[in-house]
């Protein structure tokens, strides 16, 4: 029998203490659009239809019911990590638009296949990256320019 295949990550989860600072950050700093906004979650267009769910901590540990079905409940604590694709010719231009907002530059990496990656936190101290093409070995098929 063959496998069923993925056709690549929809949705990342980062779990937050203040609503409005992250939902702020990841609009005005990443430039991120929101497509759902409450008290609990706010959903981010990340790009070729990715999602970015940011939870307000400790709010979606119980199961949602919804009309359609139920949601089971999650949540997160401590520092998680996540990664935004970025096109290598926008490296530069990110550092530039990171210190803009104070925001640090933790670490950098050069990677062996020709990426690399910014790395900085967010106001909850989430890892978050912004990497090129040439970190992993099946991204040579995402765009290096726009």
């Amino acid at each position: 029998m063959t496998r069923p295949g993925i056709a690549g990550v929809l949705e990342t989860a980062l779990y937050v203490d203040d609503m409005a600072r992250s939902a702020a950050f990841f609009r005005d700093v990443l430039g991120l659009s929101p497509m759902f906004e409450s008290d609990r979650l706010t959903a981010f267009d990340a790009g070729h239809g990715g999602v970015l769910l940011v939870f307000a901590r400790g709010k979606s540990i119980e199961d949602v019911v919804t009309p359609r079905g139920t949601i089971p409940g999650h949540d997160g604590l401590g520092p998680l990590h996540m990664a935004f694709a970025i096109i290598a010719a926008d490296y530069e231009p990110w550092r530039a638009q990171l210190a803009t907002h104070g925001v640090a530059i933790t670490q950098e990496v050069s990677w062996p296949a020709g990426g690399r990656s910014l790395y900085f936190n967010d106001p909850d101290g989430h890892v978050l990256e912004l990497a090129t093409p040439g970190l992993w070995k099946n991204d040579a098929d995402r765009p290096s320019a726009a």
